[in-house]
């Protein structure tokens, strides 16, 4: 997985409470079982003017000219409830979202986010709010900076009135810094894993079979 320590980019206002997994990528449009072959399917509902059609809405904000190149969206509350779907964070990374803002999450979407390589960013609804304003002006020239390592959001010509701290569990954060899965951080422990396989292998030795028994008898 790609680490994630600090991205600056284009940010894109959402501001709807409640956009579930079904909004960010309808079943209809689940035609894959990988990561790819999604982003076409992201917002499908909203983003394209009829169901299953891929005529643009430009009434969308990712369809607008200023908000072209967008990796960072601003959203609202509970932003991924519904269904655990992780084909909804997939869609958003192929996209090119690597950071989302927004007052909460969905707990299952925010952790699906993190194995994904994307930070979900926790702010108060009203620093939010002032983020949406400050790029609104010119999306392309007031781009927002999310920091994992520091924990900070920044915004490009402002002072410190919008830069907004903001808190990771440190499992997420390292691995996002380190672009770690789940299975790499156990990994992590392999030394330790490692040194208990050793000791009880050696105290109840007879619950391990004889692995080259077993080769020869096949």
């Amino acid at each position: 997985m790609e680490p994630l320590r600090e991205i600056t980019a284009i940010a894109a206002p959402m501001l709807r409470d409640n956009v579930d997994t079904d909004a960010i990528i309808p079943s209809r449009e689940m035609k894959s079982v990988s990561k790819t072959g999604l982003a076409a399917g992201l917002f499908a509902g909203w983003r394209y003017t009829t169901i299953g059609g891929r005529e643009p809405d430009p009434a969308f904000v990712l369809n607008k000219a200023a908000y072209a190149g967008a990796r960072i969206l601003l959203g609202g509350a509970n932003f991924g409830c519904g269904s655990s779907r992780e084909h909804a964070v997939w869609a958003l990374h192929e996209y090119g979202i690597r950071a989302i803002i927004a007052p909460s999450f969905a707990p299952i979407f925010a952790s699906n986010c993190v194995r994904n390589g994307l930070a979900p960013v926790r702010l108060p609804v009203e620093a939010v709010a002032s983020l949406a304003r400050h790029v609104e002006s010119d999306p392309q020239a007031r781009r927002l900076t999310v920091d994992v390592a520091r924990g900070e959001v920044r915004a490009d010509g402002e002072g410190a009135a919008l830069r907004h701290p903001f808190k990771l569990d440190a499992e997420s954060r390292d691995m996002l810094l380190e672009g770690l899965d789940a299975i790499d951080l156990t990994l992590k422990h392999r030394a330790d894993i490692d040194a208990f396989l050793a000791a009880d292998r050696a105290a109840r030795p007879w619950i391990y079979p004889d692995r080259t028994a077993t080769d020869r008898s096949t």
